[in-house]
């Protein structure tokens, strides 16, 4: 055998020893918490102050972690129902790469800024709205890095007039990435609410992303069941289209659920045609759906804010 052989042959078997050699020393949790320690640090050189929105009384985030859920389907209705009930209430589209709410709220127009380069958010339907669709061209996609992202997103949420609000809602893209981190770490949110279908796909990753708004110590307000069933124009039975494990992922997750929404062309032909649901059709049995979860979260929100008083 020749000496390269050898060395080879030694090396592999050291390597195969190395973990039982870890464990026998305690080595392995030290290295783990050293290395969990090195990430803290690193993570928390450069990170902005996480200060209040000048006269917004609470950030709400709408997540979910998978795509294609309706989490602008859902943050357009709720911020519009919110406007009904007479709170003020701004919308943020946080989707810097696929932003929709120039479309579903009708918004076409440039803001403006004030006096201190501050942008003005234009309003429709009651609603303050911004998005980075109104910053750039419609047809136009957006190619950045991760700080351009952030840095972007910076600017349309501390870089605007948006008080006085008492809820502001901020559309998030879908996954756990720089949108979501530097929301946590920028400005004080007062709760996520969580979309997904009844589909163990959607259910699994949206669980994902309830544990990292934890880990950063962001309450749960709950859990949305978007597209949950639909109804017949026949015989107007209803039917789940997934099957349903939304209760076992629910409990894994310490929440509960908020509303359960129907898959029905009706509330995507709204959103498509710019004119929410809740005020196309004001009595539907959608915009009821959508009108009872506005006023749950702010039921949650009031007694999120008086628990706090007690302590």
């Amino acid at each position: 055998m020749s000496s390269l052989s050898r060395r080879t042959k030694s090396l592999d078997l050291f390597l195969r020893k190395l973990p039982n050699l870890l464990t026998k020393c305690n080595l392995t949790s030290k290295i783990k918490k050293n290395y969990t320690v090195r990430q803290e640090i690193l993570m928390a050189r450069g990170l902005p102050d996480r200060s209040a929105l000048p006269g917004v009384e609470d950030i709400v985030v709408v997540a979910s972690g998978k795509g294609g859920v309706g989490k602008s389907t859902v943050s357009v209705n709720l911020a519009v129902s919110l406007a009904n009930m007479g709170i003020r209430t701004g919308l943020l589209d946080g989707d810097i790469f696929g932003p929709s709410l120039p479309l579903m709220m009708n918004i076409r127009e440039q803001p403006l800024l004030d006096d201190n380069n501050r942008i003005v958010p234009p309003v429709n339907y009651g609603v303050k709205c911004l998005s980075i669709g109104l910053l750039t061209e419609q047809n136009k996609a957006i190619i950045w890095r991760g700080p351009l992202v952030m840095s972007a997103l910076q600017r349309l949420l501390k870089g605007a007039v948006w008080g006085p609000l008492d809820i502001l809602i901020v559309d998030t893209p879908p996954g756990t990435g720089d949108v979501h981190l530097s929301l946590s770490q920028n400005v004080p949110l007062s709760g996520v609410v969580l979309v997904s279908t009844p589909q163990v796909a959607a259910l699994q990753v949206a669980a994902r992303g309830a544990q990292m708004y934890k880990t950063f110590g962001i309450p749960l307000l709950g859990l949305i069941e978007n597209m949950s069933y639909a109804v017949c124009g026949n015989c107007q039975n209803s039917f789940e289209i997934f099957g349903n494990t939304t209760e076992t992922y629910v409990d894994q997750m310490q929440t509960k659920v908020l509303a359960s929404l129907p898959l029905d062309a009706t509330i995507t032909g709204c959103c498509d045609a710019g004119v929410p649901v809740v005020l196309q059709h004001k009595t539907s049995v959608y915009a009821k759906s959508f009108q009872n979860l506005a006023k749950e979260i702010v039921k949650l929100l009031e007694r999120q804010k008086q628990e706090i008083k007690k302590e």
